[in-house]
């Protein structure tokens, strides 16, 4: 029986969620492309990605975690959607309660059908009931739920989660993060937890009141914009000492050993041709 369970975004990772990369890519250019896809190109590189390619890393990703001692359950394909090896966007855990993404692209639907063998078992299954909420906008820190209000995210879909945590018994406010830019594709490309009380943060796209709110509850190791661009900061803990990096992530990893941290590191070079990195790419379940 799965009983998902996750209280930070450092707690030792049990239990995780991916899918392998499709074979079909998104349509990066041309006269019908979507205008969020279009504000997203000004903060984030959209390049074509070598699905086999993709896999493969995935695969080096997967062996790092299981001798890590994670289960690593991974999820039936999701035949059409080019983004699928993305699964933290289409569900996310919050204390004990397994919540439904609302996405706000309707091709990527059929990539929740997938966790429908894990509903059948989690005791609390939270469903919002308007607006939308990705779980690359979702940050867990304490006794709170940082919700970003990017180009997926919409402050009707914070509004649901606050009301569906309330219902499932989870104490927590659900505090929204606002952007001084558009094009933005998630929270956790620009800022991420990496270990009680340490931070990643790429400034330049937050504004001065959210800044403020960020120094008075983190110690913040700064990400360039080139780093940010290279989605540098979309990183995954598996643990309160424990962090994976991708590849060339050089000074990022510096900061974070400087700190005490194991930094570990995968080549996701393909992977991240397009905005997502390591914890899009995964669904954390279970944290102790």
């Amino acid at each position: 029986m799965l009983t998902p369970h996750a209280t930070s975004e450092y707690g030792a990772l049990r239990h995780v969620a991916m899918r392998y990369a499709g074979d079909v890519t998104p349509d990066l250019d041309g006269p019908d492309i979507h205008p969020v896809l279009t504000r997203q190109k000004s903060t984030s590189s959209w390049k074509p990605y070598d699905p086999s390619t993709v896999r493969t890393q995935q695969d080096t990703l997967i062996d790092l975690l299981r001798s890590r001692g994670t289960t690593v359950t991974l999820l039936d394909a999701a035949p059409g959607c080019p983004v699928q090896h993305y699964p933290r966007d289409i569900a996310f855990v919050i204390d004990h309660v397994l919540v439904m993404a609302r996405l706000n692209s309707a091709h990527r639907l059929p990539e929740a059908d997938a966790l429908t063998p894990l509903l059948t078992d989690a005791p609390h299954v939270a469903h919002l009931d308007e607006g939308t909420a990705e779980g690359g906008d979702v940050i867990l820190h304490t006794g709170t739920v940082l919700v970003g209000l990017g180009e997926e995210t919409s402050p009707a879909g914070v509004g649901a989660l606050q009301r569906a945590l309330a219902h499932h018994g989870v104490d927590r406010e659900v505090r929204p993060v606002h952007f001084a830019v558009d094009g933005i594709v998630h929270l956790d490309d620009h800022f991420t937890i990496v270990a009680p009380g340490t931070a990643l943060i790429h400034r330049g796209v937050f504004p001065p009141a959210e800044l403020r709110w960020f120094e008075r509850h983190f110690d913040l190791i700064d990400v360039t914009d080139e780093e940010a661009r290279a989605v540098q900061a979309n990183v995954l803990a598996i643990a309160p000492d424990t962090v994976i990096l991708a590849a060339g992530s050089d000074r990022i990893a510096a900061q974070l050993a400087a700190r005490g941290l194991e930094v570990l590191t995968v080549d996701y070079s393909e992977v991240t041709r397009i905005p997502g990195s390591l914890r899009c790419t995964t669904l954390p379940l279970t944290r102790a």
